[in-house]
């Protein structure tokens, strides 16, 4: 019993496991809000070319 705690408690996967999970939620935050950006700026650029190609009044 004493073999399988020590096990048990000198295992690291579990927080190696955690440590990949947290990396990957960040490293998704952070292109969901480059993505976000790179969006604003692509609208941008386009509503200011159909505004200059829109026929003169």
């Amino acid at each position: 019993m004493k073999t399988l705690l020590k096990k048990l408690l000198g295992d690291k996967a579990g927080a190696s496991a955690a440590e990949y999970a947290l990396v990957l939620a960040l490293v998704g935050v952070a292109v969901a809000g480059a993505f976000t950006a790179l969006g604003t700026a692509v609208t941008g650029r386009v509503t200011a070319a159909s505004t200059a190609m829109a026929p003169a009044p």
